[in-house]
């Protein structure tokens, strides 16, 4: 599963990145985007925030889990 979520967390920030550079590149070439475009890097950018906060607290977790079984 810590596989799986390393995997779309990369994949993730990839396409963040892009959507990124792809509303600077639009303004600087003096395209005004509809309003709407400025909220697309949000899904994949709450998402970057969930994968993240997991893989953060995963070895904390394992170090805790692993803490509980050795005093029972």
């Amino acid at each position: 599963m810590s596989k799986w979520i390393r995997q779309i967390h990369r994949w993730l920030s990839i396409i963040f990145t892009i959507v990124v550079a792809a509303i600077f590149i639009m303004l600087g070439v003096g395209m005004e985007p509809a309003e709407w475009i400025y909220y697309t890097p949000l899904p994949p950018l709450f998402l970057l925030l969930a994968t993240g906060l997991y893989m953060f607290v995963l070895p904390h977790a394992v170090r805790w889990r692993a803490g509980r079984q050795a005093g029972v």
